[in-house]
């Protein structure tokens, strides 16, 4: 695992002060008569993860200037209603759209329309196919994340018992290429005892999350440990765990927000997850949003966009770019960033 640098640490923190924005505090402008609009829409409103989305692009759209930001989203997880949502927002002539997508394939064509439009469209979190956007920012690289899923687990058990996957839905592209690089991860051989016996997927909904674990519980009874690279699912599996008394028994780990976790982490329920900062994401995504939409990028490969205080980063192959590296939290330092996001 990768050692967290200063600088990482620094960005958490800073980007915390930010945290605090009242949640019903949806846009931000400055007096300017034509701000340039930029649309983030979200897997789903509601969801903790993308409440502190928002509270960066909040942050970054008051840096740009003359921008306003619309959050919004649909109220389920599912490419039609996100679908619906890039519609209203074509018809509303916004400047931009970053996109988490609930599928990478099934909103090509809505993006299309968009960019035909004139448009900037961007992905981020969950990215859309190339042809439907400019540019995708993942939260991190993939592949670290993947492995980051295996080690956490693997440290907490020894290298040894039955592991499962709760993943969100099994068209999120984030969500299966981390899975893909998990696996790759798992076939070292010092996981050759450590062994993956099912991927079951949560929908992103906290009830049905739940009731996947639970099933898990029942299908495995030597199950030690959950994975669920989700901020819905490791919260919902996690209460399923001290529920039914398996604190001890199974550990849960994966990706989610310390101050949705640090109940969990506090009960032994999960020993360590990880996250990247969702308020730097948000910001990241805005501010790359305002640089197409002005001119001061092109969210090409081989080029680089400034992210304000995120510096530059740089675009690879298919458009893709990376903002940063996951962070560890655990009892060390769980009570500390609780209190941020």
């Amino acid at each position: 695992m990768t050692k967290t640098t200063r600088r990482q640490t620094l960005q958490l923190l800073t980007a915390g002060a930010f945290a605090g924005m009242a949640p019903g505090l949806l846009s931000t402008t400055t007096l300017a008569a034509t701000p340039i609009r930029i649309a983030m829409v979200v897997k789903a409103l509601g969801i903790g993860f993308f409440d502190a989305c928002r509270d960066g692009g909040l942050e970054a759209a008051k840096e740009l200037g003359d921008c306003e930001l619309i959050y919004t989203g649909p109220t389920k997880t599912t490419a039609e209603e996100q679908i619906a949502v890039i519609d209203a927002l074509i018809a509303q002539k916004v400047d931009a759209i970053a996109i988490s997508a609930n599928d990478n394939t099934a909103l090509v064509p809505v993006c299309k329309k968009a960019l035909e439009r004139g448009i900037k469209v961007i992905s981020f979190d969950s990215g859309v196919a190339p042809e439907g956007r400019i540019m995708n920012l993942d939260p991190s690289n993939a592949q670290l994340i993947g492995q980051k899923c295996v080690q956490m687990m693997a440290k907490t058990l020894n290298n040894e018992g039955e592991v499962a996957i709760l993943s969100a839905t099994s068209q999120a592209t984030n969500q299966n290429t981390w899975i893909e690089f998990m696996k790759t991860e798992w076939a070292k051989p010092e996981y050759a005892k450590m062994t993956l016996v099912s991927t079951v997927y949560g929908d992103d909904v906290a009830d049905k999350s739940y009731r996947e674990t639970e099933g898990l519980i029942k299908a495995f009874p030597n199950l030690k440990g959950i994975i669920a690279p989700t901020s819905v699912g490791i919260v919902a599996a996690a209460k399923a765990v001290v529920d039914l008394g398996l604190v001890g028994k199974v550990y849960v780990s994966g990706l989610g927000l310390p101050s949705e976790m640090k109940g969990a982490v506090d009960a032994g329920a999960t020993e360590t997850f990880a996250i990247w900062n969702p308020i730097d994401l948000g910001y990241s995504a805005t501010m790359i949003a305002g640089r197409l939409v002005r001119g001061e990028a092109t969210g090409q490969a081989g080029t680089t966009v400034n992210a304000g205080r995120m510096g530059d980063i740089a675009i690879g192959e298919n458009n893709n770019a990376a903002m940063a590296d996951p962070f560890t939290f655990d009892k060390s330092n769980i009570e500390q960033f609780a209190k941020i996001f």
